[in-house]
């Protein structure tokens, strides 16, 4: 048996390599899930850009809700202002530093875009006619030869007026047709500046709500309405009831009928997933809610075809927020997520490696002592053919082998190895010294 002190240095021996072995598995399982950490799933971004409208608008007063519920889960959403959805998707188009944008739906016509993506409709947006005189409903030719207030140039606004006016016979080419911002045509429609005003907005703008709010100002419904919305496929007919904003005044008088659409959220392709689901679940606590032309949980939805949608927005839609995010906190379970997306790959390497590591060890350990039984059967092989009178250099050599086998350092494990090494060296000694 080996002494106590080769039993120690076996151990230590045994030791230092195996934890030499361990260590070396650990320092590429870390480096492995490091890089995976890195580059399979990056982090969120902590700064995103949005272009959304007009001071005032609808737009701008619905980006400033998803800012505030965006700061509160870490990330900085910063706006941009712009003359509405024609400029909004000009520049998420062609500005590769902005990331979001609100639109009209029925701008965009490109279901195979490379570049962008749409989250879904978040809210409607009905085609307002607001005039002096009382609520009607009837045919937009009445208006010909008035001054009306169409939208600023790049709006959504505008863009539908002129469809609209010009379908109805109105020319559009008419220096009665003034290009104002939503905000400055209520201000010159209450002051009687033009005859009426048009705009494509949530109920919720400012512009909208202070002409609602106004008992001079009143409403133009549409009589043709089917027929418009036969022409123009993105168009929705809405109704809004008899004495919908006072019944005791009963405004509007009768039942009117409005075109409208829809806002769409555009993002580019590139945007993190997880900042999508988080858009989609802000965007359900702002827009859920029943209003004027919604049912509760009507919107978010997906009621435009000009964009594709996006695949995160497509898992969201059918099973609702990633599971992570239902339980955790945002940062978290985006941290939790990263991890576990680094996790699989890491393992997928290291449980191969680790099952192969014992054998190498195995086979190294043996290799320390098999290099010897090389050497032994070549000196066998010369005993054999060679007379007595030479077998002293052979003897020499049998006697450095076994020095060299006892004082070799191996593990416990592979003792028994050795000593079958030295019952080899003693065999082929004796038979050269049984050679007369």
């Amino acid at each position: 048996m080996l002494g106590d002190v080769e039993r120690s240095d076996a151990r230590a021996v045994f030791g230092t390599r195996a934890w030499l072995l361990v260590v070396a598995t650990i320092a590429g399982a870390v480096a492995l899930f490091a890089l995976a950490f890195g580059t399979i799933r990056p982090a969120p971004p902590e700064r995103v850009t949005m272009v959304t409208g007009e001071d005032g608008g609808a737009y701008r007063h619905f980006a400033e809700r998803y800012r505030e519920a965006l700061r509160a889960q870490g990330i900085e959403l910063v706006l941009l202002a712009s003359s509405g959805s024609v400029e909004n998707l000009r520049r998420i188009k062609t500005d590769g530093t902005i990331d979001l944008a609100l639109i009209q739906g029925g701008i965009a016509n490109e279901p195979e875009s490379s570049d962008l993506v749409q989250l879904g409709s978040m809210f409607p947006e009905p085609f307002w006619i607001f005039h002096h005189g009382a609520d009607v409903e009837g045919r937009l030719d009445t208006l010909a030869g008035r001054r009306i207030a169409i939208g600023p140039p790049g709006s959504g606004t505008q863009l539908m007026a002129l469809q609209i006016l010009g379908a109805s016979g109105i020319p559009i080419d008419s220096g009665r047709l003034l290009s104002v911002s939503g905000r400055r045509a209520s201000e010159m429609l209450l002051a009687d500046e033009v005859d009426a005003a048009t705009f494509v907005a949530a109920v919720q703008a400012p512009a909208v709500k202070a002409l609602l709010a106004d008992p001079a100002s009143r409403l133009y419904g549409l009589e043709l309405v089917y027929a418009y919305k036969a022409r123009f496929h993105h168009l929705d007919v809405l109704e809004i009831p008899a004495g919908t904003f006072d019944l005791v005044d009963l405004r509007p008088a009768r039942t009117l009928h409005l075109l409208g659409t829809s806002a769409v959220l555009v993002a580019r392709r590139d945007l993190h997933p997880a900042v999508i689901s988080l858009l989609l679940q802000i965007g359900r606590e702002i827009h859920g809610d029943a209003d004027l032309f919604q049912a509760r949980g009507e919107y978010p939805s997906v009621r435009d075809g000009g964009l594709p949608l996006s695949a995160q927005a497509r898992r969201f839609y059918d099973s609702g927020p990633p599971f992570l995010q239902r339980y955790l906190p945002f940062w978290l379970a985006v941290m939790v997520d990263r991890l576990l997306v680094a996790l699989l790959p890491t393992l997928a390497l290291l449980i191969p490696l680790l099952r192969v590591a014992p054998p190498i060890y195995a086979w190294r350990m043996r290799a320390r002592i098999y290099r010897w039984y090389g050497e032994l059967k070549f000196l066998e092989a010369q005993i054999r053919s060679r007379p007595a009178s030479e077998h002293d250099a052979l003897l020499a050599r049998l006697n450095e082998i076994e020095d060299a086998a006892n004082r070799a350092k191996v593990p416990l494990a592979y003792a028994h190895e050795l000593y079958t090494l030295r019952e080899h060296v003693a065999l082929v000694r004796r038979e050269a010294l049984s050679v007369p």
